[in-house]
């Protein structure tokens, strides 16, 4: 049990009475007083003070004292803690006290209440045991209480006294009407400094202050402090109450009004629509930003009237975060064997593809959080690009989205528009998610090659983040203006032509080629997947209707030229409608498609090799080109005329083109003793190079052998091989060099009936992705100089017997390669 205690809010509340001071003279103060120690208080003369004893030495000083009806000195203790206090724990000034009230409140336990009489200061300690007593000097105030300045200062004490009063409600009325009764200046000091809450070092040096004067200033500094730390804490109190209050008084009417409209049955639409759109948001998993975003906005829209366009602006963006998955992913399938048999079934041929969704699958098997892949996708049209993504979504076991992106010329329609904006919307990718429903999707990015750009932006910039795997985690919409994380996310572009990307959106993509099909891919692609669609499109089974591979190989070869399938299934489509409106108008009997019945259907073959019809005659050659739909033959014709020595290029040609044109003409006009041509040849002639088709532009260097070869087959009069078609640049000495696209190239000519290709020797490692159909069937010739591929194209040797040929045409004949 603690000693000495002050009992109940003494301390920290006005006294309602408290005695006036100089109740006890000088001269009837002993000289040696009982020390009662006193923790976390300082009690003053005049004042009144309920205390709880404990200690032994205490209850033995309070018993003498009754007994002996003797005065008491009170003294502070410097350290509250210390139990058994010794001279220099105690301070050196106390009061002189009375014992008023004593109570047994337990076996040691005592209450009392003392009243303060006079000051003293302690001179020495002459007993410790069984209490402590020492010898004391009683001390009096020094300036009179006539002073005009102790009379003005006593004023200014009543004037703060009465405003700290004021500034605390938790004090009695009869506070004030106290401190206004008292007239002695000294007691007012000490009345003040016992109930103003300053620490005990401040209270004990006003006790120790004798100066009447100086003790009077500094309670009034004291005093003045405290009402200014009063005045800030109320204001800041004020403020928070009246926050606090004004949500409370709130919540607490729509509370009200919520349960009177839910009573008569008045409940409001937007009160049940705001309430569900909040269960949406928690039900959503949002981000911490995104949650804090969200309900700041939520508690805004409550405070929209429902006709103001405000509301509708806020309400659809909060609907648009409710729906987008910020949390919500698919689980990946991620059965190797079962994405192999998924892929193979949905599509034919393309392995490189294949190959690299089931490496995708196999790593995320054996690292959980590795990043969707970005996939592109470039090849020729209708060679099932756009298709692939769905059989990856089904191979991974996750949801496909397919956005269009050509013909997109606004930046905003990536990043989506600012809610400033009337009628403002998320990007595409956003937009795609939500449709998406899960955060992991395979998203198809179709035709990204055909993207614009005008005064509206770059949409290809703005894919730029999209496409980062570094960076798609925090992609930023505009219209959201928070992050949203795509790196999930398995993007598959496609492309036509890669040369339309730009340089930096190419780069963080990984480029996977598809090439045209072969006559035999074709075939299997008809009879496996296009067949049954388009019997199942009208509405015809296998009852009605069988068609045999002689039909399937005359659609491939007669009917239809192109790298894809597109136009094969509308052939075939043909050929179902027809069947259709026979099965229609009561032909029940099963009907058999052959080659005949296609040409009786489809009418006259629509292709057909007209290779040997045009090199006929000398100055045709046959090239090889490559397009975005594919390879193609590309045919080269040469004429003379009688002229000055000019030469007429014709066919919307490009300047590399024509370049090429102007080489072979120099070298040919160089060679022209070994050809037996005249070396004057150029004097009285005019040359005129055509390449047909001359509405389609051509350019590239690729077409040089061709050209030289069909200007030597024009001035030498020996025809160029029918069978046989080439590609290669060729420089002013006579090298041949390496071209690009030799796959499109080498497929061009196998679907044209060409059974010798001539290439450059540089490209032999290119055959490496021809399929082996095509290999097998076709001749290829290598070549390093101009001279081996004239020896090779044209019926017969061009050079004349003796003549002097380079090194390496005249020791070694051109390389020929069946593979």
């Amino acid at each position: 049990m603690s000693d000495e205690k002050k009992k109940g809010t003494a301390a920290s509340a006005m006294p309602t009475a408290m005695a006036p001071p100089g109740l006890i003279n000088k001269e009837d103060i002993p000289q040696v007083l009982p020390i009662l120690p006193l923790r976390n208080s300082v009690f003053f003369p005049g004042g009144v003070l309920p205390l709880a004893v404990g200690r032994q030495k205490t209850i033995a000083l309070i018993k003498d004292a009754v007994r002996d009806d003797q005065v008491i000195g009170v003294v502070t203790q410097r350290r509250a803690e210390e139990e058994d206090p010794g001279a220099s724990d105690l301070y050196t000034m106390g009061t002189v006290a009375r014992i008023v009230k004593l109570l047994k409140m337990g076996e040691d336990n005592y209450s009392l209440v003392v009243q303060g009489l006079a000051r003293f200061r302690v001179m020495e300690l002459v007993q410790e045991a069984p209490y402590l007593k020492a010898r004391v000097d009683a001390v009096e105030d020094k300036t009179s209480s006539e002073n005009v300045e102790v009379e003005a200062l006593g004023i200014n004490l009543k004037k703060l006294a009465r405003e700290v009063i004021e500034l605390m409600p938790e004090l009695p009325a009869a506070a004030t009407e106290l401190v206004e009764s008292i007239t002695h200046p000294g007691h007012l000091a000490d009345l003040i400094a016992a109930n103003v809450d300053v620490p005990i070092e401040e209270k004990q040096a006003v006790l120790e202050t004798v100066d009447l004067k100086a003790r009077m200033k500094l309670v009034l500094e004291l005093l003045n402090r405290k009402r200014e730390i009063l005045k800030l804490s109320n204001k800041i109190d004020s403020a928070v109450k009246g926050e606090m209050s004004k949500t409370q008084r709130e919540y607490y009417l729509r509370q009200q009004l919520k349960a009177i409209k839910e009573e008569l049955g008045e409940m409001g639409e937007e009160e049940e629509e705001l309430d569900e759109l909040q269960e949406r948001l928690k039900k959503a998993a949002l981000p911490p930003e995104v949650e804090k975003v969200a309900q700041k906005e939520l508690n805004r829209l409550k405070t929209i009237p429902a006709a103001s366009s405000e509301y509708t602006v806020a309400r659809t963006y909060l609907d648009w975060i409710a729906d987008l998955p910020w949390s919500k992913i698919s689980e990946d399938n991620l059965d190797i064997e079962n994405a192999r048999q998924q892929l193979d079934k949905d599509h034919f041929g393309i392995k490189k593809v294949k190959k690299r969704i089931l490496e995708y699958l196999a790593v995320r098997k054996l690292k959980n959080d590795m990043r969707g892949p970005i996939l592109c996708l470039v090849g020729p049209p209708g060679v099932g690009k756009t298709s692939l993504g769905q059989s990856v979504a089904k191979a991974t076991g996750r949801k496909f989205v397919r956005l269009s992106l050509g013909g997109v010329r606004d930046e905003a329609e990536i990043r989506g528009h600012r809610r400033t904006y009337v009628g403002a919307l998320p990007g595409r990718f956003i937009q795609s998610m939500k449709k998406a429903g899960t955060k992991n999707p395979v998203m198809m990015l179709d035709e990204i090659d055909k993207l614009g750009a005008d005064f509206r932006g770059d949409p290809s910039a703005a894919l730029l983040e999209v496409l980062d795997p570094e960076q798609n985690s925090t992609f930023s919409d505009h219209y959201l203006d928070v992050a949203f994380d795509l790196s999930k996310v398995m993007f598959v572009a496609t492309a036509n032509q890669l040369d339309p990307i730009p340089g930096p959106l190419r780069d963080r993509m990984e480029i996977i080629e598809l090439t045209g099909y072969t006559f035999e891919e074709k075939q299997a692609i008809a009879r496996i997947h296009l067949v049954p669609k388009q019997l199942r499109e009208h509405g015809l089974s296998g009852d009605h209707i069988e068609i045999l591979d002689d039909a399937l190989l005359i659609l491939t070869t007669s009917y239809t030229r192109e790298a894809g399938v597109r136009n094969l299934e509308r052939r075939i489509a043909d050929i179902c409608r027809a069947v259709a409106v026979e099965v229609a108008g009561g032909k029940l009997d099963k009907q058999t498609i052959g080659a005949e019945r296609v040409k009786e259907i489809l009418g006259p073959e629509m292709f057909y090799s007209e290779v040997a019809e045009r090199t006929e005659v000398p100055g045709v050659a046959t090239g090889l080109a490559w397009t975005a739909a594919g390879g193609d033959l590309l045919f080269i014709e040469a004429t003379k005329m009688a002229g000055k020595g000019g030469m007429t290029l014709t066919g919307q040609l490009g300047d590399v083109m024509k370049e090429s044109a102007s080489t072979a003409l120099s070298y040919l006009r160089s060679k022209a003793e070994l050809l037996g041509i005249n070396p004057n040849f150029l004097e009285k002639t005019d040359l005129h190079l055509h390449f047909p088709a001359g509405s389609i532009p051509k350019d590239g260097p690729s077409a040089g052998v061709t050209i030289l070869t069909a200007l030597t087959s024009l001035l030498t009069g020996i025809r160029v091989r029918h069978d046989t078609a080439m590609t290669g640049e060729a420089t002013l000495r006579g090298l041949v060099l390496p071209v690009g696209g030799i796959k499109e190239k080498v497929l061009a000519a196998h679907r044209a009936g060409i059974k010798r290709v001539i290439l450059p020797e540089r490209c032999r490692k290119d055959l490496i992705d021809v399929p082996d159909q095509a290999r097998n069937e076709l001749e290829f010739i290598f070549a390093t100089h101009m001279d081996e591929v004239l020896k090779a194209a044209l019926e017969t040797s061009p050079f004349k017997e003796g003549a002097a040929l380079p090194a390496a045409a005249a020791e070694t004949p051109p390389a020929e390669v069946r593979a």
